[in-house]
Order: structure tokens, then C-alpha cells, then sequence
């Protein structure tokens, strides 16, 4: 059995699909099971991970989980009831921003991650981590409700119109994870995770708008007018460093999804194309 968590987000949502459709039993982390749109031969617990009894049910006659984490403080409960019920292996979706040999992570983000994997090498179980470069994280599209704007008018607001990212197709870091997760090769192994291209905010959009035969458009605001309009969970600081940092040169690019998977990476528009419901009016 493989447990995923997160399972409900759109990284989550697509090895559980992925994994079913390669013949593997999965059970599903989330925090409601209504209407959750899974296969049906998923096993849905419901739980969180802030929640250590919830953890000890959804672990049993588990073998490999696949770990996106956000709640502080969860690890030392999660860790221990992996190991209680014979898990051998986490493949952790950690962040491209851990550097290994400073000696103080470079911001929140990292440090959240960093301390996160310092506890997995150190569990005694077998470990993966998948780090996603947060310009291959689509962050524009979430810090500023881009298919919401889209809903609303032509015009995409958000900072940087020349800063450079690397987005990655869900589909694509979920195929990673799912041979992290059903191939023991890939035990003690930390993978950079990319997309395929390096495309500004601007030409994210000019693609966006193609999927959508719409005249969208991307204005640029001011630093700190997009600080102030930015979600109330993005890490704003981290984000508009790491967009100014990529105003002139482009956004990393790793070989990882061809590497594992021995499948190119999708691009942007195939992305636009498939999330294209997403954008239109409700």
C-alpha cells in the first residue's frame, strides 16, 4: 500500500491517479472525503498531519509515502508513526531552495525543508527527496489568483513581467514521485525538479492567453503594490527575491523528468491546455 498525502491537491491528486492506473493500492491522506473526484478503488483516511491519530490509521500496512508538508512541528509524530507501522521509505517533495553546504538556510522557506529532510536522513527509514525549484512551483499563478483574474478580465496583474520561471506540469512531478515510490532505486537519492523551459510572466501568459484564444495581457506592478495584492499564504519576500533574481538571466532547468520517467517534460501550453477549466467563468 502507498499512502499519499496531500492527496487532493493537484500534485497529490495525479499519483494517485497515476498509481492506480499502474495497478498499485493507494490510500489518500486528506481532510474531507466527501466528493474528493478519486478513483473509486482509492482508500480514502481522513486526517491531517497535524493530527497524530489520524497518522497512526492511515500508516497501517503501508510501505512507501509520498509526503508534501506544510503544517510546522508535524515531523516528529509523523516520523514515528511511520516507523511503527513498518513503513520503509518517504519521498518528500522538499524545495529547490535547501542548500546543502550553507551554514543557515537562505530564508523560511528553506529552512522549513531543510530541517525536514535533516529529520528524514536521520530516521532510519529510506528516503527520497524531489526538490521542486520555486520558480518551477508556477507561483505566479497561485500568489496572485491568476485564474481568478482570467475569470474577471483580460488583464493579468502581478510583478516582474521579465522574471524568468521553469513551471512544471503536475503530471510530470507526480510521474517523478511515482517511480521515487515503486522503485527502490531511488532510495538515498535527492533529485532537482524542473520544468522543461524558462518562459517569463509575460510569455506565461501569451501562452495562457493562446490556450484560451483570449487577448489577455500582463501588467506589471510595483514591487510593493504586488507585495500587498499577493495571497495571504504566498511567502511574499521569498517569492519577489527569487523573481528579481531571475530578471536577467533564466530560471534553472534540470533533466530530472527525463531522466526518471524517459518522457520529455510537458510544456507551458501543454499546461494551459490542460488546466484551460480552470480559467473560465463559473
Amino acid at each position: 500500500m502507498i499512502l499519499v498525502t496531500a492527496a487532493t491537491a493537484p500534485v497529490g491528486r495525479e499519483i494517485v491517479d497515476q498509481l492506480t492506473a499502474a495497478g498499485h493500492p493507494v490510500r489518500a491522506l486528506t481532510r474531507d472525503a466527501e466528493n474528493t473526484g478519486l478513483p473509486a478503488t482509492t482508500d480514502i483516511v481522513v486526517g491531517d498531519l497535524a493530527d497524530p491519530e489520524s497518522l497512526a490509521i492511515a500508516m497501517r500496512g503501508v510501505s512507501t509515502v509520498f509526503l508534501l508538508a506544510v503544517v510546522p512541528g508535524f515531523a516528529p509524530a509523523f516520523l514515528a508513526a511511520a516507523k511503527e507501522a513498518g513503513v520503509r521509505r518517504i519521498v518528500f517533495q522538499s524545495s529547490g531552495s535547501v542548500d546543502d553546504t550553507a551554514a543557515e538556510q537562505p530564508h523560511a522557506v528553506a529552512a522549513f525543508h531543510h530541517d525536514i529532510e535533516r529529520q528524514l536522513r536521520e530516521s532510519g527509514l529510506e528516503w527520497t527527496m524531489l526538490r521542486l525549484e520555486l520558480s518551477a512551483a508556477n507561483p505566479i499563478q497561485w500568489a496572485f489568483d491568476v485564474p481568478g483574474q482570467v475569470r474577471a478580465g483580460d488583464v493579468v496583474r502581478g510583478p516582474y513581467a521579465q522574471a524568468a520561471g521553469a513551471p512544471i506540469h503536475p503530471a510530470d512531478f507526480a510521474a517523478i514521485a511515482v517511480e521515487a515510490l515503486t522503485d527502490d532505486t531511488h532510495a538515498g537519492r535527492t533529485y532537482p525538479v524542473t520544468g522543461p523551459q524558462s518562459l517569463t510572466h509575460a510569455e506565461q501568459i501569451a501562452l495562457l492567453a493562446e490556450a484560451l484564444d483570449r487577448p489577455l495581457r500582463y501588467e506589471e506592478l510595483p514591487v510593493e503594490q504586488a507585495r500587498t495584492a499577493m495571497g495571504p499564504h504566498a511567502p511574499a519576500d521569498v517569492l519577489l527575491d527569487d523573481w528579481a533574481r531571475h530578471l536577467d538571466r533564466p530560471a534553472p532547468i534540470t533533466d530530472t523528468i527525463e531522466t526518471i520517467t524517459g518522457r520529455p517534460g510537458r510544456t507551458y501550453a501543454q499546461w494551459a491546455a490542460d488546466y484551460r477549466g480552470d480559467f473560465l467563468s463559473r
